[in-house]
Parts: C-alpha cells; structure tokens; sequence
C-alpha cells in the first residue's frame, strides 16, 4: 500500500468512525487523480444508517451543484460552434428569462414589489452567477417567497420553480443560484434536445463516463445511497429524499446523479485541453480561456449565508481569501492552506460533495458524502483534510 492510499484512507476512517456523532459521517467515497490517471480511489461506511450495505466506489450520489460545471461544459460547446454569443441577451435563445424582473420588496399585504432589469440577462452572466437570481436557502427574499406565494422549490425540478425574480439589476452584483439552470435551457433551445441528451452524447460519451445521468438506470438506483439529515445534536438521520424521477426539466444547476469516479473523469477533462477518453469535449484554447477568473469591476466570491438551516449554514471556501468565478468554477486566487496553488478550479454539491483541480500541480480530487445541510463541519474537516494529505504524499 503506498503511503497516498494510507494517508487517504486513514482520512476517510477517521471521520467514519469518530467518536463524537456531531463528528462523523454515514458514508463516503473519494478520488484523488493526475491528469492521466486515478492516483486514489476510495470508500468507507455504509450506504444508509438504515441498512448495512457498505459504501463502495461505484455508490451513486446526488450530486447537486456539480453538476453545474458540466452544465457549463456544453454551454462552451455551443459558443465554440458558433451557435451561442455569451454576450447576447439570453432572452434571444429562452425568451422566457427576458420575463423575469427585479425584487424591490414587498408591499404592506405581502404581495412581492417587481420592476423591469435595467439591463438584460446575458448567458456570461448566467455563468458567472451575476444575473440576480439566488436560491431560497441563500437568500431571505427567495424563502419568503417559497413559504408566503408557494413557489416552489427548484427541489421540486419544475420550470416553474425557476421564475422568481432577480435580487438586483443583472451584472451589478455576484450572488450564487440557479443561473446554471436556466444556462441549461439555453442550451436546450440551441440543440433541440433535453439537457441530459446533449450531455450523454456531448460529454459522458467522449468521457466514458456511464454512470451520470438525471434519471437513474435501474442499475444506478440500486447502488444509490441514502441522503441523511443532521440534527442540532449532531445525529444523523436517513431523509428518503429523491430528485424527481424523471424530472420534469433537466435542472443544469443540480440535478445529476453520479459516482464519484464517474465525475472523477470529467475532473481530468479540466486538468488537461479538453481531450477524454474517447474523443475531445473542448478545444484547448477553450478550457485556457474558460479557467480564468471573469469576473468584473471588482466583483469577487462572498459568503453563502445560510437562511433555511436544515439545508445549510453559512459557507465560505477559505474565508480572508480573495475568490473569483469562471466558467463555471470558482477562482481561488491565493494559494489555500490545503496546499491548493492559487487560480485553482473548485466548487461543491448541497449534500456535503466537494472537489478541486489544480491544472498547474496537475491535482484533483473529489469528496462526496449524503448529507444536509450543506457546509457540514465533519464534511469539510474531512474535505480540507483528504485535500491536504494529497498535497503533501504527492509533493513529498
């Protein structure tokens, strides 16, 4: 066993089997990768605290916002075609989006106070996540209006859930939420096709990837593992929660399943020029451009402030450092104390998944456990640790 597979599994056993339960998590599996090959895959705990069934490599795992940057991978491909102008409104491809308007409040009854944008919505902006639009356990706003007029949830995989309007005049600010989904009717419209088609043919093909989809094979189901709910005492508690089986539209901002060394493929795409498995996803002048921080007039990453507690605290990546935002990753523009070099790729899914690539130490990895709320202290203790002991087996 080499010293990265005991340092690795040591970090999975640990936060596994903790003491404390505040400490420990049901299940998790992790990889660490080069650009050419998985240098650690791994699994410890089980599946569900309801049954005994271990974790395993191939466990499939709601992946929720990671699926954002394969989402933004297709997006790429269609401007690399020529068939989509980031900088167009996005209205000219979904004019659905050229609707939605600006939150000033809400009246003396209730009702929510909407104005017309001062600008429109460009898909750039959908990418870089400075359109206006938020989530509901992020934002105050977008939870009073799910509880008082009964929008849905985006949980809930419906277009509907996407029309809430925007918190401020689109480009003005940086604020995290379901731009990726309507990114994803963009490109919808532009290919004819469900998002999920476009990606199977367009991505996990070329990739090899076979176990990603929206809709679960059988197969896939079979291996899936439970989402758990931590309680205030730090228990854990198996949840039965599901994405829609099928969904009624194939949310881009969250609603994959996956493995963890499924996904681990897609990480390799973006360590190197675009080239997979079986054929090339992007061109390499297009992951060169795509990995830059993009975002302008001096916009940067803020804190995720938490507002439904049950389905996350408040978050912030290496808080004190500067973070930017491309396409559609985010920047962290400062070397992280895991070792990580500065203007490294990183981002995270809602049940407690997290991953990072450094194109210039030739890194990645990816951390995906079950459980809600997001920015789980367990979780992220042994993220950051999984992270370091990478770092520091590989650069020893």
């Amino acid at each position: 066993m080499s010293e990265l597979t005991q340092a690795l599994d040591a970090v999975l056993d640990g936060v596994v089997n903790a003491p404390e339960p505040a400490d420990r998590v049901p299940g998790v599996v992790a990889t660490v990768t080069r650009g050419d090959a998985t240098v650690y895959e791994g699994a410890a705990g089980v599946r569900s605290l309801d049954s005994d069934t271990p974790m395993t490599t191939d466990t499939v795992l709601a992946i929720f916002s990671t699926t954002k940057a394969i989402t933004g991978t297709t997006v790429l491909q269609c401007v690399e075609e020529g068939l989509l102008d980031l900088d167009a409104p996005a209205s000219d491809y979904v004019p659905e989006i050229g609707e939605i308007g600006v939150l000033e409040g809400f009246d003396e009854a209730g009702a929510p106070v909407i104005r017309a944008p001062k600008s429109p919505i460009t898909t750039r902006m959908l990418m870089l996540h400075t359109a206006g639009f938020s989530y509901s356990f992020f934002s105050e706003e977008y939870h009073k209006l799910n509880v008082d007029t009964g929008q849905p949830n985006v949980i809930t995989a419906c277009k509907a859930a996407l029309t809430s309007p925007l918190l401020f005049d689109p480009g003005t600010q940086w604020h995290y939420g379901t731009n990726m989904d309507w990114a994803g009717l963009v490109v919808e419209a532009i290919r004819g096709q469900r998002l999920g088609e476009v990606m199977a043919q367009r991505v996990f093909a070329p990739l090899g990837m076979t176990d990603t989809a929206f809709t679960m094979t059988p197969s896939m189901a079979e291996r899936r593992a439970e989402i758990h709910q931590r309680g205030e005492d730090g228990s854990l508690t198996p949840t039965g929660l599901i994405l829609p089986q099928p969904p009624e539209i194939d949310m881009g901002g969250h609603g994959l399943y996956s493995t963890i060394p499924d996904y681990t493929k897609f990480l390799r795409l973006w360590l190197g020029d675009g080239n997979g498995e079986h054929g090339r996803v992007l061109k390499p002048e297009t992951i060169a451009q795509a990995v830059k921080n993009d975002l302008r007039g001096g916009l940067q990453v803020t804190m995720l402030r938490g507002v439904e507690p049950e389905l996350s605290h408040d978050a912030e990546f290496f808080p004190g450092q500067r973070k930017g935002w491309a396409h559609t990753f985010m920047v962290n523009e400062e070397q992280a104390p895991t070792g990580r070099t500065a203007g490294s790729l990183g981002w995270a899914g809602l049940a407690n998944l997290y991953y990072w690539i450094d194109r210039e130490a030739d890194l990645a990895g990816m951390w995906g456990t079950q459980i809600l709320p997001f920015a789980d202290p367990a979780s992220i203790v042994g993220y950051l640790e999984l992270e370091t002991q990478a770092y520091k087996s590989l650069r020893a």
